[in-house]
Formats: C-alpha cells, sequence, structure tokens
C-alpha cells in the first residue's frame, strides 16, 4: 500500500455530515471559478483529479465505524459502576473517606493521593504516596472496606520510603508524573491536564485541588489530596 493509499484510510470522517460535506472540503475556490458548478467541482474531486479520495462506499463506512465507536464510547462513560464500598458499614474515617471519594475517582470525575504513613508487618515504619484511581483499577478494593486488609503504599507506587531500612522507590501512575527536582519540593503533575500538586502542608495544593487530613485509628499519618477534574 502507497502512501496516499494508507493516509486515505486514516482520513478522519466523523466531522462531516454527508459525503458531499467531505467532497465540499476539498474542493477550493479556484475550482468553482473556473467550473462554475460546485457539482462539477464535486466530481472531479470523486474521480480522483484533485489526489486520493474515499469512495461514497469507503466514507459510508468509515462514517459507520466511527458512530459506532462514538456509541461505545458513551457506553462505557454511562455504565453504572460497581463501587466496592456499597452498602458496607465502614467505621473509620479513612475507609468513610475512600467510600466517598471511590465512584469519582472511578468516573474520572477525580484523582485522589492518599499519603500514608504507619508500620507495615515487619514492624517497619513506611510511607508514601498512592494514586488511588489507579489503584482502583489494579486491585479489588472489597476486602479493604471490610477491614480484611489494610490499604499501605509499596514500591509500585508513585513514592515509597521504608524509614527503617532506608529504602526509596517512585514510580509514575496513569494519572501522574512525579517531579524531584523541583524547588518548591515534591510534587505530582497530572498528565491529563498538566495541572500540580504540591503536598507540601506549607503551600497550598494547587488549582483544582483540595488538601484533607484525615484522623483515622487504622493508621499513624494519613492525607488526600483531591485533585477536581474540570469537564470540557
Amino acid at each position: 500500500m502507497d502512501y496516499n493509499t494508507a493516509n486515505r484510510f486514516q482520513e478522519p470522517v466523523s466531522r462531516f455530515k454527508v459525503y458531499e460535506d467531505y467532497l465540499d472540503s476539498k474542493v477550493m475556490p479556484m475550482d468553482l471559478f473556473y467550473l462554475k458548478s460546485r457539482e462539477s467541482a464535486r466530481k472531479l474531486v470523486e474521480h480522483g483529479h484533485k489526489g486520493t479520495v474515499l469512495s461514497r462506499e469507503e466514507f459510508q463506512e468509515r462514517k459507520a465505524a466511527a458512530q459506532a465507536a462514538a456509541e461505545a464510547t458513551r457506553y462505557e462513560r454511562n455504565r453504572p459502576t460497581t463501587l466496592a464500598s456499597a452498602g458496607r458499614r465502614v467505621k473509620d474515617n479513612f475507609l468513610k473517606a475512600l467510600s466517598e471519594r471511590e465512584e469519582a475517582n472511578r468516573a474520572g470525575k477525580m484523582t485522589s493521593l492518599i499519603f500514608i504513613r504507619d508500620r507495615n508487618a515487619l514492624g517497619q515504619e513506611v510511607s508514601g504516596y498512592i494514586d488511588y484511581a489507579h489503584r482502583l483499577k489494579v486491585q479489588d478494593f472489597q476486602a479493604y472496606f471490610n477491614a480484611n486488609k489494610r490499604l499501605m503504599p509499596g514500591r509500585l507506587d508513585l513514592c515509597f520510603y521504608n524509614w527503617t531500612t532506608r529504602v526509596s522507590a517512585s514510580a509514575c501512575s496513569p494519572n501522574y508524573e512525579v517531579i524531584y527536582d523541583d524547588p518548591n519540593g515534591l510534587l505530582f503533575q497530572r498528565k491529563r491536564d498538566k495541572k500540580i500538586l504540591n503536598v507540601d502542608p506549607l503551600s497550598g495544593p494547587g488549582e483544582d485541588a483540595k488538601r484533607s487530613v484525615v484522623q483515622s485509628g487504622l493508621y499513624m499519618h494519613v492525607v488526600i489530596l483531591d485533585h477536581y477534574i474540570r469537564s470540557v
């Protein structure tokens, strides 16, 4: 397949209502000046005299495929979300805070960063930042909401530090980049809108963000930073 043919099949058609609109997008003012007829100009384009274009059948196939993809996307966005916290009576303030944020994080309306400092199963003090929205996608949170399992930071989270062994680790998530070399200290940048989250308690968390200290009977120290996603 040559370049023109390959490029033709990559051409977007969703912005055109009908095939004639697609042809009109390739008609130049000079064509109308000489031909004196839009219909003649369209025929000129359709027959390939203005370069490689989609046929009417190809256009309709691409249009149908684009509409089907759009319908699938709308269905996925509007599909009811099964919440791990649904129907569970959580008592601890931290678990309540997670349950209050679960739906928004799953739906992409919010991304919450969770800072936890506590002791692990070995009695070692550890701390770190967790991308809650990402964890919800890769883990079953029912065990956490049932209090059968404790949510703890690990080496695969945004940031992790073991205060006993002095081992540290960090990893970017699908939602955030980790920024270490900023004069303001540790920062997180949202990949979607490039907004910055500042974790310094003496500074504001940033635009469209809120910092909340959560008193929990399960952990030594918990902070949640919520980043609210504006509708486009």
